[in-house]
């Protein structure tokens, strides 16, 4: 079942493997948090990646977490060394679990890559988008988000 506005940030427990650190929901909660779903296979992921890139750096100074979770759409996408070539080739230094069970992105009710879920510093989920246009429709909420008073947030 998808994820209703203020539900709570998932479990980001049973990725197959991690690159660039490991994160827990709990260790992420006290500040908001944008979770990227992306594959190796998918065209649009990597037109995107750039934006996603530019919004690590730019939301780190402003103490927003970014979490890319690879979710494979197809068998080739679980080879784990086109994964880490594909971390590599875009450059992501962000915490990123490879999902190639689907366990992270099943308690996230996800179906889609790209998707961008934005949390807030309770855990709660502000905005979603998936899709071609999803790096588009999350970028008003994330200025929302940083734009309102921290206790709002």
């Amino acid at each position: 079942m998808p994820m209703r506005i203020g539900t709570p940030l998932p479990p980001l427990d049973g990725a197959t493997e991690w690159r660039n650190g490991v994160v827990t929901a709990d260790s992420l909660l006290g500040q908001p948090i944008l979770v990227h779903f992306w594959a190796v296979s998918c065209g649009i992921c990597s037109e995107q990646m750039p934006q996603v890139n530019a919004w690590r750096e730019m939301l780190a100074g402003k103490g927003v977490r970014l979490v890319s979770v690879h979710m494979p759409r197809y068998e080739a996408d679980t080879d784990i060394a086109a994964v880490e070539a594909a971390i590599a080739k875009y450059g992501l230094t962000q915490p990123c679990a490879i999902d190639n069970l689907h366990r992270i992105a099943d308690a996230f009710g996800n179906e889609f890559v790209p998707a961008f879920y934005l949390f807030d510093a309770q855990g709660k989920l502000k905005s979603f988008s998936a899709g071609e246009h999803a790096a588009r429709l999350v970028q008003p909420a994330l200025e929302r988000l940083l734009s309102s008073p921290p206790a709002a947030n």
